[in-house]
């Protein structure tokens, strides 16, 4: 995937267990999970075959209000997001927005949620 903005790990387990350490590793942290979507599971129930795909929907409230209320666009990509993916050639991928992207995107002041990436990463590899 070489979409606009988006960093891509790649990880050693299954897209199932990427996301469950990731959604582990966040609420250790004390950031809130809002939803935890299996896209490939939603495609299989309307009768489509995908591959592996979920999608982690994060972020704190208390960091990201206010910078929504500073930049009111930011709001489109808040809360922050995790997709979970396996490629065509069996591959497991965890993507999200990188930081500057949203920077640039948003007019930020400076590129928000660094330390996201961290966490993001430490769930792909032991």
């Amino acid at each position: 995937m070489n979409a606009e903005g988006m960093i891509n790990i790649l990880s050693q387990f299954s897209v199932i267990e990427t996301t469950d350490r990731l959604e582990s590793i966040l609420r250790a942290k004390g950031i809130k999970v809002f939803a935890r979507i299996d896209q490939a599971a939603e495609a299989q129930a309307a009768g489509l075959s995908m591959l592996g795909t979920q999608l982690l929907i994060f972020g704190d409230p208390r960091a990201g209000t206010p910078l929504m209320i500073k930049f009111p666009s930011l709001a489109m990509d808040l809360p922050l997001k995790a997709l979970v993916w396996e490629s065509a050639d069996g591959k497991v991928w965890l993507s999200y927005n990188a930081p500057e992207y949203l920077q640039r995107r948003h007019h930020l002041d400076s590129a928000p949620f660094r330390a996201i990436g961290a966490l993001l990463e430490a769930a792909t590899h032991d």
